[in-house]
């Protein structure tokens, strides 16, 4: 038994469509459930299984992307923990709590595996039962990560992020929170679609994006004498003593971002105040 395999056309595949299901064959015929029109001109296939369940990858071939547009709209992005995105227009947008929400299932679903004799063909499909969970959440969180990127790329030409070391991150003490987060996934998502759409992502330097006072360029440390590292984490608030501005944290380091990848765009009607759009996932 295989679990993928990859057929050209020529070599076994067809494709029919029928009112509601399609049949394609790989040789021999599979029904499949259509959830969008299959461009023309399909030149190969790969056959995957995962968690029970079959997947077919069509390959078509499509205009190469052309270079960035002229700046149409730019916005700066700011990836955390509480807030999965802050923009530079004043919108967040909270982070599902995919793994706390499929936590209890998930530690059932272990138990039940641990309680199966190995090799018994209870443990085969208790296995799989755990594998689906896992599964769920993971395509949970994929689907969520397309469609706010898709999000992003409608409203922004040209997108600004932070370059983080996500590796690094995930293997400190909010390991399961960044994890949770996937920011890597949302990042790569808006970097393909903005360039298929004519857009650009850039990556700024992320030192200093919650010190920095965008609207005067003074650097406020980070821990201010006898504050806490808790204390600063749970400060959600930039209060510069330079010029006075006081702002979402989150939301002034998306402007501190913006600015650091597209500095020619700070300006009047470029910069902070300029107009906004709400984001919604």
């Amino acid at each position: 038994m295989f679990d993928s395999a990859d057929f050209r056309v020529g070599d076994g595949l067809t494709i029919r469509k029928s009112r509601k299901f399609g049949i394609v064959g790989i040789p021999g015929e599979i029904k499949v459930r259509w959830h969008r029109d299959l461009p023309a001109g399909a030149a190969a296939a790969v056959l995957s299984r995962s968690c029970g369940k079959w997947h077919i990858c069509f390959f078509v071939e499509t205009p190469d992307a052309h270079g960035p547009d002229p700046v149409r709209a730019a916005g700066g992005i700011d990836v955390g923990l509480t807030s999965l995105i802050a923009t530079s227009d004043g919108d967040a947008v909270p982070t599902p709590q995919w793994v706390r929400m499929a936590s209890t299932k998930q530690r059932r679903l272990q138990r039940a595996l641990g309680r199966c004799r190995r090799g018994s063909k209870g443990r085969l499909k208790a296995k799989m039962r755990l594998a689906r969970h896992s599964a769920r959440t993971a395509n949970q969180r994929r689907d969520f990560a397309h469609k706010l990127s898709r999000t992003l790329v409608n409203l922004y030409s040209h997108i600004a992020f932070e370059d983080l070391n996500i590796t690094g991150l995930a293997s400190g003490m909010l390991a399961k929170s960044v994890l949770n987060a996937a920011w890597g996934q949302l990042i790569s998502f808006t970097d393909y679609k903005a360039a298929n759409a004519g857009g650009l992502v850039a990556k700024v330097d992320p030192r200093g994006t919650s010190q920095e006072c965008d609207c005067c360029g003074m650097v406020t440390p980070k821990y201010r004498p006898g504050e806490s590292p808790i204390r600063e984490l749970n400060n959600r608030i930039q209060d510069c003593p330079g010029c006075g501005t006081v702002e979402d944290r989150d939301v002034h380091a998306a402007k501190v971002i913006k600015h650091r990848a597209f500095p020619w765009l700070k300006g009047p009607g470029a910069g902070p105040g300029a107009s906004s759009q709400p984001v919604a996932a």
